[in-house]
């Protein structure tokens, strides 16, 4: 019977060995692939006069154009040394990339502390969510919010103090902007804190899943305090990339783009109210006095009395001038930046000033990107804002096109306020290469393709159904993407966006909006870029610190304890290996604090074996024989280990509960440690003594 439980126990041992030995090998594997990849981008380098760490770095993002292209620009490189430059690149790009990306699959992962990558604190916009929820806002309204965010600014404000603090400052009433008007402003807080609250949380659920769909192996992502999120992500290369997918809100909306005629009435309106700001109108001048060309906005190639200069006909030349003919206030001229000049067609900027600033760009409105901070300084003025419809709103379109004279331009559109289908009703967002049947001249390039669930598809099917040979302008973030005809009624709640620059970064549109958008913008307050070089040297001083505690334990149990205290170095050996095979195989993440928390272990794991030869050394002097001794002190000792480690096990799993960050890495690896020595003292030490007695049987032990 004895036999039996000594071949199970050994069986047993033996399988966990062969496991850890499976978990670790892929860790193994990605640092010997690691030091190769290093070596031949270090060799490219050499060969090519090109920076190592650019290489490196675009080699840890995955930029081969990049790689190839300091290969193809080398100078003065024998055919010999340009083919062997070559095979490198395509070596660290191809078939050494695909091993170092599997094997890190399943490598120990590292923390933010110990591999590098961004921490970001995050702050929940509240102010601009009170915005959306409000009942018919005014200036007056603009004004009090203003005065919350600059409240908010400090993060020991309570949000419901800021508010109540406002309005009774101001005199209103909260019910005069949101519920209805005979709430309370108790009903009115309750309302707005709630709202708040689960504005936070799903901010908090929908950068997790952004995050997961971005593949950042265990990232952090936690509430601090009332309104701020903390985010750490481990290991990642573009911090600009990062900060750009979990800051967008990633609102997607579907606006019709606005009758011409509609849209001609409103530009006059701004151009009037322009040139009554600048004294060239009397104050009480209608707009019926002051009638602009009927073909503002004619689709095709404008008239020559197109009031509007049109780039590509040449009608008005392009002329200089200085801001100060439209702006006059001081404060306006410095909103503009340094360069104050405005490039304007030449004979509008005296009678028509807004007109001036603008161009036709085939069948859109374009203006130049020297004037855009100048028209975004117009329409953002209250007595402007006043004289453009409230169900009409100018936006900008998401990138810059370049205009037949080679310069760069912007296009604006002129939307309904309302949109008639919202990303809410989203279901679906891929990537695909387009086939350019919808935008010539864009084959090849990626697009996002949407798909609604049925009741999108249904208002969606309607909206094209009831407009068509209309524009429907797809919004995201309040920029146009695309503003497409409607050609036919689409029963299936599907569309596409264009208008992305690579693949890269249509992948992370897809990836938002599959992730749904924040109910609220979020601003980062604070970013801190932790470099490799920071984590390389906390890991080399922690495997030191590990190295140098593992060897004064080893050292002193043998010099103590002599051939028993061999088999407790032997299985505190076991018992490192199965910690990191541990976090290894269930891809937890290693942190500086993880590090403390194996180093602390490796001074508790041989606890549990002075308990176990200081109870056999009693025996021994008590004249039992050597297996009987053996036998009674793992049986006496065993209670007295479990009863220890169980507790300690208990408060580190109080720890990783109710910790966070740090304290949770330093739980993890203490409950891990401690588990796996309690395995390796009773089950693992007490099998070698089996093993040896049962072969030779001794007279005397080394203890």
């Amino acid at each position: 019977m004895k036999n039996r439980n000594i071949m199970f126990r050994l069986a047993l041992t033996l399988f966990f060995f062969a496991l850890a030995i499976y978990y670790l090998y892929p860790t193994f594997r990605f640092t010997d692939l690691k030091k190769q990849e290093e070596k031949e981008l270090i060799s490219l380098a050499q060969l090519t006069g090109s920076s190592a760490s650019d290489l490196q770095r675009a080699a840890a993002e995955g930029r081969s154009d990049y790689v190839l292209d300091q290969v193809s620009a080398a100078q003065n490189l024998t055919p010999e040394n340009r083919a062997l430059a070559r095979g490198k690149a395509d070596l660290v790009m191809g078939e050494l990339a695909e091993k170092l990306e599997k094997s890190q699959r399943k490598a120990l992962k590292l923390g933010l502390d110990l591999q590098g990558g961004i921490h970001l604190v995050l702050e929940v916009d509240l102010p601009q969510l009170m915005k959306q929820m409000a009942n018919n806002p005014d200036p007056r309204f603009d004004s009090l919010m203003a005065q919350i965010s600059t409240r908010l600014k400090d993060p020991k404000t309570d949000f419901e103090q800021a508010v109540t603090e406002t309005f009774e400052g101001a005199g209103v009433r909260l019910s005069r902007y949101f519920l209805e008007t005979q709430a309370s402003n108790r009903q009115v807080l309750d309302y707005l804190s709630e709202q708040a609250d689960d504005a936070i949380a799903r901010s908090l659920e929908i950068m997790r899943n952004r995050i997961d769909q971005f593949g950042v192996a265990e990232p952090t992502i936690v509430r601090q305090g009332a309104r701020r999120i903390i985010v750490e992500l481990p290991g990642v290369q573009d911090p600009m990339r990062a900060r750009a997918l979990i800051g967008k809100t990633a609102l997607l909306e579907f606006k019709l783009v606005i009758e011409p005629v509609q849209a001609q009435k409103v530009l006059e309106a701004i151009d009037t109210e322009l040139r009554r700001e600048g004294g060239k109108l009397p104050q009480d001048t209608t707009l019926a006095q002051t009638p602009v060309s009927d073909s503002l906005l004619a689709q095709g190639s404008p008239q020559t009395d197109t009031t509007i200069a049109d780039t590509g006909a040449g009608v008005a030349k392009d002329k200089a001038i200085e801001a100060s003919k439209l702006f006059n206030e001081p404060g306006e001229r410095a909103a503009l930046g340094e360069d104050t000049s405005l490039v304007v067609a030449e004979g509008l900027e005296s009678d028509h000033p807004f007109y001036a600033l603008l161009r036709n760009m085939g069948e859109e409105i374009a203006v130049i990107k020297q004037n855009r901070r100048a028209v975004e300084l117009i329409l953002s003025k209250p007595e402007i804002r006043q004289v453009i419809p409230k169900d009409v709103e100018l936006l900008w379109s998401n990138e810059a096109i370049t205009g037949p004279d080679s310069k760069e331009y912007w296009n604006i559109f002129l939307v309904k306020s309302t949109p008639e289908i919202t990303g809410k009703y989203l279901t679906k967002a891929d990537v695909q290469i387009g086939s350019g049947s919808s935008s010539p001249g864009r084959e090849g390039q990626p697009i996002v393709t949407l798909a609604m669930n049925r009741e999108g598809g249904r208002i969606f099917s309607r909206v094209t159904g009831a407009n068509v040979n209309r524009k429907l302008a797809i919004v995201l973030d309040r920029h146009v993407y695309m503003a497409p005809v409607i050609k036919v009624k689409i029963p299936d709640g599907r569309a596409i966006i264009e208008g992305t620059d690579n693949m890269e970064e249509a992948r992370d549109l897809a990836i938002v909006l599959r992730a749904g958008a924040l109910p609220a913008p979020v601003q980062i307050i604070e970013e801190q870029t932790v470099g490799p070089s920071l984590g390389a040297d906390s890991v080399s001083k922690g495997t030191l610190a590990a190295i140098v505690s593992f060897l004064i334990v080893t050292l002193f149990m043998i010099w103590y304890y002599k051939m028993a205290g061999a088999v407790a170095d032997l299985a505190l050996v076991l018992n490192l290996g199965f910690m990191v095979a541990i976090l290894a195989g269930f891809q937890a993440t290693l942190t500086l604090p993880g590090i403390a928390g194996i180093i602390l272990t490796i001074g508790m794991a041989v606890d549990a074996n002075v308990l176990v030869y200081e109870r056999i050394r009693e025996e021994l002097r008590i004249g039992k024989t050597v297996r009987a001794a053996i036998d009674a002190g793992y049986t006496r000792a065993t209670v007295t280990i479990l009863d220890a480690n169980i507790t300690t096990i208990i408060a580190a799993v109080v720890l990783y509960q109710f910790g966070t960050g740090p304290i949770r890495g330093f739980a993890l690896t203490l409950m891990i440690g401690v588990a796996v020595s309690i395995y390796t003292a009773i089950v693992a030490s007490r099998l070698i003594f089996d093993l040896y007695t049962q072969k030779f049987t001794p007279t005397r032990l080394s203890i």
